[in-house]
């Protein structure tokens, strides 16, 4: 399981011109999930997303978590996370799961994150989202299980 994560200022994602999810201050995190990947990789990388510090605390280290910050969370499914470019021009995907495992993944990753008690937002699993977002710093960092 990858799940690539900003810091974002503000972020939306829409499906079809509609807003389905949006967040304010906090992280937006793209979660792709892989052919051998189990529920053991989400709850490790929902806890990690949740208690990774990379806000600053009062002497501008980053030293809190999203959690300390209560802050928000936009989690969108991504596929493309496990796009093999190392041959030819076209990505091979045949790393990534198969729809329905990725569906029950990222949704039992969705609900591990919620558990935390932060406000959580979505997009549309399996479908073409447009995703708008303002990232914080910049601050980028993939973690994989």
């Amino acid at each position: 399981m990858r799940v690539l994560v900003q810091r974002i200022e503000s972020a939306e994602v829409r499906v079809d011109g509609e807003i389905v999810g949006r967040a304010g201050h906090g992280l937006c995190l793209f979660v792709g999930v892989a052919v051998d990947d189990a529920k053991a990789d989400a709850d490790f990388l929902a806890d990690k997303a949740t208690h990774l510090r990379i806000f600053e605390d009062a002497g501008g280290k980053l030293n809190r978590s999203i959690a300390d910050i209560a802050g928000d969370i936009l989690v969108v499914s991504e596929f493309t996370l496990y796009g093999d470019c190392a041959k030819g021009r076209r990505p091979s995907f045949s790393r990534a799961a198969p729809p329905e495992k990725a569906r029950e993944l990222y949704e039992y990753f969705v609900e591990r994150i919620k558990a935390s008690g932060l406000r959580v937002a979505t997009g549309r699993f399996q479908t073409t989202m447009a995703v708008s977002l303002v990232n914080d710093g910049p601050v980028t960092l993939m973690m994989v299980s």
